[in-house]
C-alpha cells in the first residue's frame, strides 16, 4: 500500500510539473519592505556564507494566477507562546522590520508551520526573518507536506543545516544575510498543504525571529 501511494504521488507530481512547463509564466508580484541597511558587513564569520548579488533579485516566474496562499492563514509553532508578538503576525502581510512587526520565538531549534487550507501547487516560498540588522540565521530548513505531522509526501525545499542540528538531515544550501528582500526559495510546483520552516538562533543570539512567510502557488482543484 505504501509503495502504491508513493507511485501515485510521483505520478501526480509529474503531471503537475508537466502542466507547469506548459503554463504561461509571469513574474510574481512581490512588494518589498523598506531596506534597513545596504551591503554585507565584513565581520560576519559563518561557514558557507553566500556572497550578496550586489543588485536586486531577478523576477521570479510562475504560472498566471499564482497568489500568496499563506496570507491570513493559520500558523502553529513549537513555541505556542512567543516572547514577542503573536503567531498570526507571520502571515498578516506586514514585512517591515519595525518594532511590533516581528515574532520572537524561544531559543535553539524552533519551527513554524503554515496551513494553506487545502492541497496546493507551490511555486515559491519567501521568508523574512528579522532584517533590521544584518543577521544570519542558522539551520534554516523549509519543507512542504500533505499532513500537519509531516509524515506524508514530505519534500525539503531548502536546508542549510550543515551538521543536522535540526534533525532533518544535513543540508548543503548556503547561509545568507537577512535583508529586506527576504529569502525566496523555488518550490518547483511541489504539491502540499503544510509549509514548515525551521531555524536555530542567529549570529546575535539564540532566539528565532519571523516577520513574514509568503507561499506562492495555486490550490489544486
Amino acid at each position: 500500500m505504501l509503495r502504491s501511494a508513493r507511485i501515485l504521488t510521483a505520478i501526480v507530481l509529474m503531471g503537475s510539473q508537466m502542466a507547469l512547463a506548459q503554463d504561461n509564466l509571469v513574474p510574481i508580484a512581490i512588494e518589498l519592505p523598506q531596506a534597513m541597511f545596504i551591503g554585507t558587513p565584513q565581520n560576519i564569520r559563518v561557514p558557507q556564507l553566500e556572497k550578496p548579488l550586489g543588485k536586486p533579485r531577478p523576477p521570479f516566474l510562475a504560472p498566471e494566477g499564482t497568489i500568496n496562499l499563506a496570507l491570513g492563514k493559520a500558523v502553529t509553532s513549537t513555541d505556542d507562546y512567543p516572547i514577542i508578538g503573536e503567531l498570526e503576525m507571520i502571515t498578516d502581510g506586514d514585512k517591515e522590520a519595525a518594532d511590533g512587526s516581528y515574532v520572537e520565538l524561544g531559543p535553539f531549534v524552533q519551527h513554524v508551520t503554515v496551513d494553506l487550507g487545502q492541497p496546493s501547487e507551490i511555486f515559491a516560498v519567501l521568508v523574512w526573518h528579522y532584517h533590521k540588522q544584518p543577521l544570519v540565521y542558522f539551520d534554516i530548513v523549509i519543507q512542504v507536506a500533505s499532513d500537519s505531522s509531516f509524515a506524508e509526501n514530505v519534500v525539503t525545499l531548502y536546508n542549510n543545516d550543515l551538521d543536522n542540528s535540526a534533525g532533518q538531515g544535513p543540508g548543503t544550501d548556503n547561509h545568507y544575510v537577512e535583508t529586506a528582500e527576504g529569502r525566496l526559495v523555488d518550490a518547483k510546483g511541489n504539491l502540499g498543504r503544510f509549509v514548515r520552516l525551521y531555524s536555530n538562533g542567529n549570529t546575535s543570539n539564540d532566539l528565532n525571529h519571523y516577520i513574514e512567510v509568503a507561499v506562492y502557488g495555486r490550490p489544486v482543484e
